[in-house]
């Protein structure tokens, strides 16, 4: 499972990049707003720090011909860019006419298997179901996730399925069993992976026992 930084925090991004477990990137507008730098500058340094790895840039209008210009914008920012698009009538023709011209498209705002399968036909090259949100209103996040994987697998499609609205290690480990193609959570979420109080102790005895021999590395 690929695993992308839900974030526009370039420090972030670069620290886990060092890691060699980015594969990509995911931003939206909230994200932006958050790190309160310019949209076009934050995701071309984000572009340059993970080069040749999908970087999710989200237009803003609601009409297919505003989305339009405002993708010639974003794409022309760097060659890994995945233009994101709502998942409405005019984000699918969007998506079908950015697709065609060979362009990465990410559908978000993904709740139902249903929109799954129009994004598909659409040609979206990522899928964003919102496991988070959707378990916030009372539905399996999860189950939107398997029955999606059902369905692409059915038809053989290619859209990759990325596991957004993510929120704790135990979403990854369910979407990974499932069989998502993509995970994307904030850093904090991501780094929370390695976590487990065994390993601490066992740090912890080792270097006890270390201490007591007196020995220096180097």
């Amino acid at each position: 499972m690929k695993f992308f930084a839900d974030t526009a925090d370039t420090a972030d991004i670069r620290d886990l990049a060092d890691t060699g477990l980015l594969d990509g990137v995911t931003t939206n507008p909230s994200l932006i707003h958050k790190a309160g730098r310019d949209f076009l500058e934050v995701v071309a340094e984000i572009c340059q720090i993970v080069p040749g790895k999908p970087v999710s840039a989200e237009v803003v209008a609601l009409d297919h011909e505003g989305m339009m210009r405002e993708a010639e914008v974003v794409r022309k920012i760097a060659d890994n860019i995945a233009v994101k698009v709502p998942l409405t009538i005019d984000g699918l023709k969007t998506c079908k006419a950015l697709a065609d011209d060979g362009t990465m498209v990410n559908v978000t705002l993904c709740f139902s298997a249903n929109q799954a399968l129009l994004a598909a036909k659409a040609g979206a090259t990522f899928i964003s179901p919102f496991v988070g949100r959707h378990d916030d209103n009372g539905f399996d996040g999860m189950q939107l996730i398997s029955d999606i994987r059902l369905i692409y697998d059915n038809y053989d499609f290619s859209t990759e399925i990325l596991v957004a609205s993510v929120r704790h290690p135990i979403h990854v480990l369910e979407a990974a069993r499932i069989g998502a193609d993509v995970m994307t959570a904030p850093p904090a979420v991501i780094r929370q992976l390695v976590k487990h109080p065994l390993t601490d102790k066992g740090i912890e005895g080792f270097l006890a026992d270390w201490a007591k021999t007196g020995q220096k590395i180097g």
